[in-house]
């Protein structure tokens, strides 16, 4: 089994690496492969909503010139994902918002029912609505969404000072946990059979 981890921070080696590394090094302990990508600093294109991985059918974004399609493709090979970031005015980092956005919308079908957990990392305030818009999009594709012991939180400002949040770090670890727990319980079991969906709009 493996879990794809994204680090939605434009810093390498900061503190949201720091708390999805604690993760992965117990899902390593767990007998589960972990696997961290990182979105960078190139630019990512927001969707533009033209329906092209749609109408073409090949589970691709239309545009192929920064990394979205390169991590989408991961999850054909995974079964989990968890997609950490750090806060920004109360949100995630646009960045990756584009990825999450374009990946789930081209390719859903290789993230469909796959367990899957956001993670935010923050200096003081805003970490919970962060946390909130990075797991909303899960629920759209049948997602079940990992918790842990509390929020899915890590605290930090300055590079590694997420080391010192002991109850963050160990907060990782119980979701690694509880990641492997969730794995285990659903390998090789069959998907719910769903009716089909039925998609209203509010305005007649």
């Amino acid at each position: 089994m493996k879990v794809l981890l994204i680090n939605g921070s434009p810093h390498k080696h900061g503190n949201t690496f720091l708390a999805l590394n604690e993760l992965a090094q117990q899902l390593l302990k767990e007998g589960i492969e972990a696997e961290i990508v990182q979105v960078g600093t190139k630019p990512v294109r927001g969707c533009i909503a033209c329906s092209t991985c749609k109408t073409r059918g090949d589970n691709r974004c239309v545009f192929d010139d920064d990394i979205c399609n390169e991590v989408s493709a991961k999850m054909a090979c995974s079964d989990a994902l968890v997609v950490g970031s750090p806060v920004y005015y109360g949100q995630p980092n646009g960045t990756v918002l584009s990825l999450i956005q374009r990946m789930l919308y081209s390719n859903g079908a290789a993230f469909n029912g796959k367990p899957a957990a956001g993670v935010a990392v923050c200096r003081r305030g805003g970490a919970t609505a962060a946390l909130q818009t990075l797991n909303m999009p899960f629920q759209i594709l049948n997602m079940p969404i990992v918790t842990s012991q509390y929020w899915n939180i890590v605290y930090g400002r300055l590079e590694g000072e997420a080391a010192l949040d002991q109850e963050g770090m160990q907060t990782m670890r119980s979701l690694a946990q509880n990641m492997a727990y969730v794995l285990r319980a659903t390998q090789g079991q069959p998907r719910p059979e769903y009716e089909a969906r039925q998609a209203m709009h509010f305005i007649r």
